[in-house]
This record gives structure tokens, C-alpha cells and sequence, in this order.
């Protein structure tokens, strides 16, 4: 196990493995909830876990596609990915709290895009896309990813200064730069008002020993937080986007499943024809000749009665029908309601964009949202065509099979019923236009595709290729395209929507795809820049000899105290071979400083046993540090004497007993040139003798350990990453101390 992170809302535990595995247990008898193995299209290396505050959503990082995935809780599928520029070796994701009257007023007032847009349709669960991600009842999922409309943070910090926020999870607001060393730790503070970062940074000088600095760097994020209200509508907005934007891709897939590859074998069967026949009439011809006169020659008898065949022609009828009409729906429910729903969203977000005072400063940038609308609209047109292509070929296909089954029944001699032999004049040059127009050989597309013929004019559109169209629709004699061609200032009109009469669904899908991503990047750059650092401070040295484990759960560690807007940082410094903890305070408003911002904590001798009274009492080393509310912190000792036996700690440490108000009077007086290590004489320290709150943890090395003070719960794993003991933190007994323990090795 290489990660863990309690669930806010829920018992529940996530874990991340060596092999690349996120698995989802229970508290209650540990039992597995569910296990995403690693794959080619996520990724293999999980590097970082992040809960979103409601409970509903995981988020992972992964490095080595540099994807950060967002899974639902209830299956092991991932609703939405996007792909990031460093790998991430850390994530925090918190809940906005700020509270201003516009904000409430835009928290209580019902989405109004639910009272002007119809509700999206739920995609239909009999495409294998769809029904890996739905559960059976609804599918809502999608919806899903919008959750609650209160704000939310996700912050992502990697390697080499690599930090950026972005708001639900799913849209970018900043980017941050200016900060050396790749990132330990990230605290936003719930105001959003400051962000503290723990790099480390290695010194590539000297080759043998990396030596490895940590700074907390305090960020001010003030134009977060100044504009919040706009922040936050804004970044809804792009919520909704990006959110539609999946749905339409989900619908999408669906389409290309719906169409069969049994559409193709007209085809192929045709182009096989032309290989083989040593006559040289043209297959068009042949058809011809058998419409006209109701005699085939004998190669095209063969090919139809051998190889078509009366039962394969019906087979093929049913599903070009079964097939077209499904896409026919699925484009108008789906795919149209969709855009239409994103071309709302993007013409509310070009009107905050044109009020400049209030969305200007956060880079939102109108020509860039103009360009996306234009996008989606040729989008809308691209799905129009399709639905054209797909009623007249419905009505040539019909019209061409019942006279190619009469003239089949015909050959074989079959009875032929009355009702199917009337045919009209109007039928037979429906036919023969079928004919002229689809079955004409073309050389040019054998070498392209490899077939003579492309009777079936549906695929195309769903190919996933930047190729253009085989057969792009004829729009010769269109009163429309007559009178844009003639007319000279529509051309240029930017109320028109760009038409590429070239190219596939997909093409023109992908191309509104980028150009929406274009216009969501600009704000992170403009907020990002006014991020700036207001204090540097460097820790201390990292020994190497830690190097071998894992430094994902390696101290330090931040806290935001929500209340009273403090950070805290833990770490600990070796001193006399003794991991000491420290533990330092300071005011997200950095102009106001906390008075005893740093203070060291050693553990007094509490379990009194065959140690002699004379000894040191200091004998306790931290092994990591956790903390567990507002008021307490969560510790793993060890004893630092060399014995037998020697027993591991879980204990609880609240900050009343750190933080008394005796040393006012003797402040920390920090000395910038030099590291803190270096100086942690000066460091206030305190002794704390623990009354109750501790537990042995028999037969066990622990060495990390996560809690949740919510659920009042902790996890604590031992050395060796294998064995994982969850223990309940509060229980309330009658005398002696009771508590269920789970072991499990994984």
C-alpha cells in the first residue's frame, strides 16, 4: 500500500497500491468495496488521492500518463479525465467556505439553465460504453460529476514547481508558477485567501549525498478570493461545459456502435464482383439491364442467388433499418440536445465575458467564447446532415431491396406474392436513381479504401479519422448554397456557422472540442500570474537514509484550521537521534502573525515500564503525525531505547496541551540565512505527558498512519506497507478500553 485517504462523508477507505491498483474498502470488517486495476488508457502509477469534500467523487494522479482521473464511489469507472503538463506527487481537495450574499443568492437560486433546457435524456444502457459506466437505475451519472453547487478545490502540486487549482475538480482557475522544488504538501485556506506549498528541493551538486531542502511558502491568492462570486459562476459554467462536452462524446460512441460492420458487406461484395466478372459491362449496367428487363446476365445471377442470397437480402434489409433508425435517435435526443444545451451555456458565459468590470481581471475573453459558439454551431449543422443522410438513405435502401427481392424470387422461381409485384413508374426511376448514383465503379476510392463501391453513406460520418468524406453529400442545385455563393458580404458573415461540407461527425466534434479547451485555458494563466509569494522559509535537511521507503506518506504535513484561519505544518527534525515533532502556526493573512508560530513537542515516559525512573525521559520518537481535528493530533511513537520488544505507539495529542499561554513572553526569534534545523536550540520545546489517550500497538511495526476526525477513525500501516490495522478513536466504554481492531495484510 502506498496510499491512503479516508472518505469525508462515509466509512470508507481508499487505498493505492504498488502495482497501480485504487481499492475502496470498508470500515466495518475492512471488507473490499471495489478494486480498479491498472490500464493502458489511465495509467499504472497512482501517486496521489484526493476525495471531493461531498464523498461522491475520487480523484487519482497518475504519473506516467500524467492523468488525473475522477471515479464515482458506487463503481470503480472513471466518469472524467484530463491530462496534465508534470506528474502530480500531491493533491488536496477542499470545500470554499467564504460565504458573501451574492454567493448565496447564486448557491439558492435553481440552476436557470434547468427551467430554460429540457432535461438531458439518459443514454440508452445497451451500448457496452455506456452500460460499464451507468448503474442500472438512472443514469445521472454524468450529472454526477456537477455535484453540489457549493465551490470546491481540487489542488494539484508535482514535481518542479508545478501547481495548479482547479474549481470542482474539472475546470482550471490557476496555474501557479514562482515556486521552486517539487511539492510535499498543499494547503488552500477555506477563505481561498492564501496557499501554503511544502517543496523539496535537491541540490544536484554534490553527486553522493542529494540534499534536500523544504520551504513552506505562504502564496497569496487574493484575486481569488475578491472575486469570488464570479470565480464561482464562472467556473459553474464551465462545469456544465465540460460536462456536456462528455456527454456528447458518451452519445457519440454510442452512435458508432449502433452502426453494424454487416453494412459493409454490400460493399465488399460488389467490389469483389467487379475482381471477378470477365465481362465488361459495368456493374451498373448489369443492375440496369435487370430492372429494365427483368433479365440478369448469369454472373450477376450468381452473385445474387449464391452469395446474397434471398435470406442474406432480408437479413440485411432488417439491419440497416434496425441500425439507421437507432443513430436517427440517438442524434436527435442526444447529440442535438446536447449542443444545444452547450451552446446555452456558452452564450451565457460570452455575456459575463462582455461585463468587464466584474469578469475582465479573470481573463475571461469574449472573441475566444465567440469562436466556441461558432464551433458547436457548425457541430449542430455536421448532425443536421447526418440526419438527412440517414432519411434519404432509409428511403433508397428501402425502395432498392423490395425490388431486388422481387427479381430474386423471380430467378429462383419462387411464388411471387401479388401485393409485391406492383411496381410504378415512379418506383422504377426511384431505382434506376439509386442505381446511377451509388453503384457507379470509382477507381480512385479502390486505391483509398481498397473497394470500388461506396453504396452505404452512413459510416462515414462516424469514422474517427481526419480523412475527408468518401462521398460528401451532392449540393449541386441548393437554392442556399446558389445564393451564398453569389452573395458577397454573407460569405464573410459571422452569423453564419462555418460548414465543412468535407468532412466526418467526428472531425468537426474534435474541432469544437479544441477550441472550447482553448477558450477554458486562459483564465488559469491570468489568475495564476497574480498569485505571489509573500514568505519563504527553509526547514531542514532530509536524511538520505530515508530514501528507501516511500516518500508518499512522509512527513510534513499541512492543516488549514477553518475556524480561525491558521496553517499548521508538522514535521519532525532529528535531534540526538531522536525525531522530534514541530509544529508551526501561521495566519493564512500573512501580515498578521501568530504569536508562538513554532514550537517543539517531546513525549514524556508514559508506559512506565521496565524502563529505571533515572533515565532520560525523553524517549520517544515520531514517526509520523497526522492531524486529526482542529484541536488534536494524531502520532505514531517509538522508543527510541534499544530493547526487546520495542512497542510502537498510536496516540492523540491535543494542541491545549502544546499551546499554553505561560510563554507569551519568549518568542521564536527566526534567523532567515540559516535553516531551522540549524537553530532549533532557540526552539521552545515542551514535554507532554500523555494521560489516556494512547494505545500500544502489539506485534506490529507501524510507521503511517490516516485519519478522519469526522467518522473518528484511523488507519495505521506498518513498515513494511503490507499490514493495515483500522481503529475506531473514540469509544466510550465502561471501564476498560475496548476497541475493534481489524488486522489485514494486503
Amino acid at each position: 500500500v502506498v496510499f491512503m485517504a479516508w472518505s469525508p462523508k462515509r466509512d470508507l477507505i481508499a487505498l493505492a497500491n504498488r502495482a497501480g491498483e485504487v481499492l475502496l474498502h470498508r470500515l466495518a470488517n475492512f471488507q473490499r468495496v471495489w478494486s480498479l486495476p491498472p490500464n493502458e488508457n489511465t495509467g499504472k502509477e497512482v501517486t496521489a488521492l484526493a476525495w471531493r469534500p461531498d464523498g461522491k467523487i475520487l480523484a487519482f494522479g497518475l504519473t506516467d500518463t500524467k492523468r488525473i482521473i475522477l471515479c464515482d464511489v458506487e463503481k470503480p469507472e472513471s466518469l472524467h479525465s484530463f491530462s496534465i503538463d508534470s506528474s502530480v506527487t500531491y493533491m488536496h481537495w477542499m470545500d470554499v467556505t467564504e460565504e458573501s450574499s451574492v454567493l448565496t443568492s447564486f448557491y439558492n437560486a435553481e440552476d436557470e439553465s434547468n427551467l430554460l433546457l429540457p432535461k438531458l435524456p439518459a443514454l440508452p444502457k445497451n451500448y457496452s460504453t455506456t452500460a460499464k459506466i451507468f448503474s442500472e437505475e438512472k443514469s445521472d451519472e454524468i450529472m454526477k460529476l456537477l455535484g453540489d453547487v457549493r465551490l470546491n478545490a481540487l489542488v494539484l502540486g508535482g514535481s518542479s514547481g508545478f501547481i495548479e487549482i482547479y474549481a470542482y475538480g474539472m475546470f482550471k482557475i490557476a496555474t501557479v508558477t514562482g515556486v521552486a522544488g517539487s511539492c510535499r504538501g498543499l494547503c488552500l485556506s477555506s477563505d481561498l485567501k492564501s496557499l501554503s506549498v511544502i517543496t523539496e528541493i535537491r541540490d544536484s551538486s554534490e553527486s553522493e549525498a542529494e540534499i534536500t531542502y523544504f520551504q513552506a511558502s505562504n502564496l497569496d491568492t487574493s484575486l481569488l478570493s475578491s472575486y469570488l462570486p464570479e470565480v464561482t459562476q464562472m467556473a459553474r459554467k464551465f462545469t456544465h461545459i465540460s460536462t456536456l462536452l462528455q456527454y456528447i462524446k458518451l452519445s457519440l460512441t454510442c452512435m458508432c456502435e449502433a452502426w453494424e460492420e454487416i453494412l459493409m458487406q454490400m460493399d465488399s461484395r460488389l467490389t469483389k464482383f467487379v475482381q471477378e466478372k470477365n465481362t465488361t459491362t459495368s456493374v451498373q449496367d448489369e443492375f440496369m439491364q435487370l430492372l429494365l428487363w427483368g433479365k440478369a446476365s448469369l454472373e450477376l445471377q450468381a452473385l445474387l442467388m449464391n452469395q446474397l442470397t434471398v435470406k442474406g437480402l432480408k437479413k440485411l434489409g432488417q439491419s440497416i433499418e434496425s441500425s439507421y433508425s437507432s443513430i436517427q435517435k440517438l442524434v436527435i435526443s442526444h447529440l442535438q440536445s446536447g449542443s444545444e444545451a452547450l451552446l446555452y451555456h456558452l452564450s451565457e458565459l460570452k455575456g459575463m465575458a462582455l461585463w468587464k468590470q466584474k469578469y475582465e481581471s479573470l481573463g475571461l475573453d469574449a472573441s475566444g467564447i465567440e469562436e466556441a459558439i461558432t464551433a458547436v454551431g457548425s457541430f449542430i449543422l455536421k448532425a443536421n446532415e447526418l440526419l438527412q443522410v440517414i432519411d434519404s438513405s432509409m428511403k433508397n435502401f428501402k425502395a432498392f431491396f423490395r425490388w431486388l427481392y422481387v427479381a430474386m424470387l423471380r430467378m429462383s422461381e419462387d411464388h411471387v406474392l401479388p401485393e409485391l409485384n406492383k411496381m410504378t413508374q415512379k418506383d422504377i426511376t426511384f431505382v434506376a436513381d439509386f442505381l446511377t448514383e451509388h453503384f457507379n465503379e470509382a477507381p480512385e476510392l479502390y486505391n483509398r479504401k481498397g473497394k470500388y463501391f461506396n453504396v452505404e453513406r452512413v459510416g462515414q460520418y462516424l469514422k474517427d479519422e481526419d480523412d475527408d468524406l468518401v462521398s460528401p453529400p451532392n449540393t449541386e442545385g441548393n437554392q442556399w448554397f446558389d445564393f451564398l455563393k453569389n452573395s458577397t458580404h454573407l460569405k464573410e458573415s459571422p452569423l453564419l456557422f462555418p460548414y465543412y461540407p468535407e468532412k466526418s461527425l467526428h472531425f468537426v466534434k474534435r474541432q469544437m472540442e479544441g477550441v472550447i479547451d482553448q477558450c477554458l485555458q486562459k483564465p488559469a494563466v491570468v489568475i495564476g500570474k497574480s498569485v505571489h509569494q509573500a514568505v519563504c522559509m527553509s526547514l531542514y535537511k532530509t536524511s538520505e537514509s530515508e530514501d528507501s521507503t516511500p516518500q508518499l506518506f512522509k512527513l510534513p504535513f499541512l492543516w488549514n484550521d477553518k475556524t480561525s484561519n491558521i496553517h499548521y505544518v508538522l514535521f519532525t527534525i532529528l535531534e540526538n537521534s531522536i525525531s522530534k515533532i514541530h509544529i508551526l502556526r501561521r495566519h493564512t493573512d500573512t501580515s498578521r502573525s501568530v504569536s508562538n508560530g513554532i514550537i517543539a513537542v517531546e513525549f514524556g515516559n508514559f508506559l512506565n515500564n521496565s524502563i529505571n525512573e533515572s533515565s532520560d525521559s525523553r524517549c520517544y520518537s515520531c514517526l509520523d503525525a497526522h492531524f486529526y481535528d482542529d484541536e488534536t493530533v494524531t502520532v505514531v511513537l517509538k522508543e527510541s531505547v534499544e530493547q526487546e520488544g520495542k512497542e510502537r505507539v498510536l496516540a492523540q495529542l491535543p494542541l491545549s496541551s502544546v499551546y499554553t499561554d505561560e510563554d507569551q513572553d519568549r518568542e521564536f526569534i527566526w534567523d532567515s540565512t540559516k535553516r531551522l534545523d540549524e537553530q532549533s536550540d532557540e526552539i521552545t520545546t515542551r514535554t507532554v505527558f500523555l494521560e489516556n489517550q494512547w494505545r500500544v500497538l502489539e506485534n506490529m511495526k507501524a510507521q503511517y498512519v490516516a485519519v478522519n476526525g469526522i467518522r473518528k477513525v484511523s488507519c495505521v500501516l506498518s513498515s513494511n506497507l503490507r499490514h493495515v490495522r483500522v481503529f475506531e478513536m473514540d469509544v466510550e466504554d465502561d471501564g476498560e478500553v475496548e476497541e475493534e481492531e481489524e488486522e489485514e495484510t494486503t
